[in-house]
């Protein structure tokens, strides 16, 4: 017997509804763009670093890993829902202790086990425009 069969068998339905709780958000891993963007400035954004803002209400991260070059995420942890911020050359949630790559968006240590949702970043000249 698993440990999961046993506390659905132990607990019922609650059990199963407590497992859901813990399990990705759908939103994370299937939700379609909602067609905002955002313009920000390339010095906006620390070469090595990582910037965050809001558009259209979601939260984004904007990283630029190396000079000229730069990447989007959802700010929104693909474990709970919790919004990451930018340390130290990482994205960490605040809220269970999940760590992602800045630079791919991919889970460093869980609870999360789904990379962050990747976002569409173009840079022209010094903007940067990043759709939702």
């Amino acid at each position: 017997m698993t440990r999961r069969t046993a506390l659905v068998a132990a607990t019922g339905a609650a059990g199963v509804v407590s497992l859901a709780a813990c399990s990705p958000t759908t939103a994370q891993s299937g939700s379609t763009g909602i067609g905002a963007t955002v313009t920000l400035k390339l010095s906006e954004i620390p070469v090595g670093g990582a910037v965050s803002r809001t558009v259209a209400d979601q939260p984004i991260l904007v990283a630029q890993p190396k000079a000229g070059a730069v990447v989007a995420f959802s700010a929104i942890c693909t474990h709970q829902g919790c919004v990451v911020q930018p340390t130290n050359g990482e994205f960490d949630c605040p809220c269970h202790g999940s760590r992602f790559n800045e630079s791919t968006g991919d889970v460093i240590q869980g609870p999360a086990r789904l990379p962050l949702k990747k976002l569409s970043a173009r840079v022209k000249g010094d903007s940067v425009t990043v759709s939702v």
